[in-house]
């Protein structure tokens, strides 16, 4: 562990910054006040801390406010950690809290060591990051103002008998809906608006989402990702903007643990309790794979679209996406003839899947999975 001369706790919120410091060597830990939240008053800060020579280590959490202030920090050259808040140590029968406390106790525990830091993404993966969420939350207002819709209709005991909603056919039969009262046509025709509306938005943002990923420095990732079962242009791109660079993981089952596939414990002596996946580290990425393990219940095989996507990525990586589509369709085959319910099976599989994205991380070279 390197040694500083000093190490800050900063308590961030929107407006203000409560800064605490504890001296290098074991000494006493101050508070020294609360400035703006403005890159003026972080400068000026840093002024004030650097008079006296050594070097400053700097820690806040991970929040709302994004990583402006580490990035501002770094450029100025300064050692600057974002920490996770779930991992900060705290006393059971500690009941008070507030921002003075909190940024001493980052300063404190800054010193001794026991804060860990989260990844902090480059500007360009931020973005890419942005671009995936946006579509995912687009996404979430598309179904409800179809679930909306859906049940205006069935109130009103209008049913749709063909086979599949949101199609052509189906919005052709909602041209020729009507109502006898006014009123409920009009709020009928915007719920109608509403969902061509945000179909609009999403289909818009699928064609952005495709052109900046085949832009981006991450695309031989990308398109490698993509040569797994399950795995479309959407999940890799986002697999990619929201887990960074695979080679940080130094296993695969690290890389399960961050994603939350593993096992919960609870063990004591020599008896072992295990429960539920943990759930912890990214929602996004876990969300995607439970949804892509789905497609492993039925047997391995080469469709000719996910061929088409194998053939533009190298050799290693084919070998790989067809040794996972064999695991994993078998390892749901077995889990489900021992009795484990379907859901089950699929989580058990999205753990391995992790694994295998992990795998054409490593042969992918560092640069493009970067």
């Amino acid at each position: 562990m390197k040694e500083f001369s000093k190490y800050v706790g900063l308590d961030v919120h929107k407006d203000t910054i409560a800064v605490a410091v504890a001296e290098g060597g074991g000494g006493e830990v101050r508070y020294v006040g609360e400035i703006t939240h403005t890159p003026e008053a972080i400068t000026k800060l840093l002024r004030q801390l650097k008079k006296g020579g050594g070097r400053i280590s700097w820690c806040h959490e991970a929040g709302p406010c994004g990583y402006g202030l580490y990035r501002q920090l770094s450029t100025a050259g300064e050692d600057c950690q974002v920490v996770a808040p779930s991992l900060i140590p705290k006393k059971a029968g500690d009941r008070v809290k507030t921002d003075r406390r909190d940024a001493l106790s980052l300063a404190r525990l800054l010193r001794a060591g026991e804060l860990t830091a989260v990844w902090v993404p480059d500007q360009a993966q931020e973005a890419l990051r942005d671009l995936t969420r946006a579509r995912e939350d687009m996404k979430h207002l598309q179904r409800q103002a179809r679930q909306r819709l859906s049940a205006f209709l069935l109130r009103h005991d209008r049913r749709f008998t063909g086979k599949c909603k949101w199609t052509q056919v189906h919005f052709h039969w909602l041209e020729k809906v009507k109502f006898e009262q006014p009123v409920q046509q009009i709020v009928f025709q915007e719920y109608v608006d509403t969902v061509l509306s945000l179909s609009k938005r999403v289909h818009g943002l699928d064609e952005q989402l495709e052109r900046v990923a085949r832009e981006s420095v991450f695309w031989p990732v990308i398109e490698a990702l993509m040569a797994l079962r399950g795995v479309n242009l959407l999940s890799a791109t986002t697999i990619v903007a929201e887990i960074g660079d695979l080679h940080r993981f130094a296993s695969a089952p690290q890389l399960m643990a961050y994603l939350g596939l593993v096992p919960s414990e609870h063990s004591s002596g020599p008896k072992q309790t295990r429960g539920a996946i943990t759930k912890t580290g990214n929602g996004h990425v876990r969300r995607l794979l439970v949804e892509a393990a789905w497609t492993y219940r039925h047997p391995a095989r080469k469709s000719a679209p996910l061929q088409r996507r194998a053939e533009r990525t190298p050799e290693a990586v084919q070998d790989i996406a067809w040794k996972a589509q064999k695991r994993l369709c078998q390892r749901y085959r077995h889990l489900t003839a021992r009795g484990k319910q379907s859901v089950q099976a699929s989580t058990a599989v999205a753990r391995e899947l992790a694994g295998f994205i992990w795998a054409i991380g490593q042969a992918m070279p560092r640069a493009a999975a970067a």
